[in-house]
């Protein structure tokens, strides 16, 4: 019996998190899912790798990190995330740059806000505005 396995417990919370990201894929779409359980995972593998300096790398911690690791790379690449680092927050990808808009007039109806039914006032000159001075 040579084979060694991680703790029931990472095998446990490794389950636990891969069936919530399925979960989450099927309400919120593939990339939502995926890096709510990397966020998770990288927290496994956190407290593992503490637990590893402290006991030493002859003990299932080891193999607990090496589980953990291997699970995040295959949510990475479930997910095409290249490569070890994460992407900041507000980074967008190459690819996903907006094409520029086409000028449009400054006067279009999206621009004008709300209108108040009534008296035109304001520049239309003419009869409106009121006051005591009209009769």
């Amino acid at each position: 019996m040579g084979t060694r396995m991680a703790s029931d417990e990472v095998t446990d919370g490794i389950a636990a998190i891969e069936m919530h990201r399925q979960g989450t894929e099927k309400e919120s779409g593939l990339a939502v899912a995926c890096s709510e359980a990397l966020r998770k995972l990288h927290e496994l593998l956190a407290q593992e790798q503490a637990a590893l300096q402290q006991h030493g790398p002859d003990t299932v911690f080891a193999l607990n990190v090496e589980a953990v690791a291997n699970e995040i790379k295959r949510v990475q690449a479930m997910a095409g995330i290249k490569g070890q680092g994460s992407m900041p927050r507000n980074a967008r990808p190459t690819g996903a740059r907006p094409m520029p808009r086409a000028e449009k007039s400054h006067n279009s109806p999206r621009n004008r806000g709300r209108r108040t039914m009534g008296r035109a006032g304001g520049r239309g000159g003419g009869g409106g505005g009121g006051g005591a001075g009209d009769r």
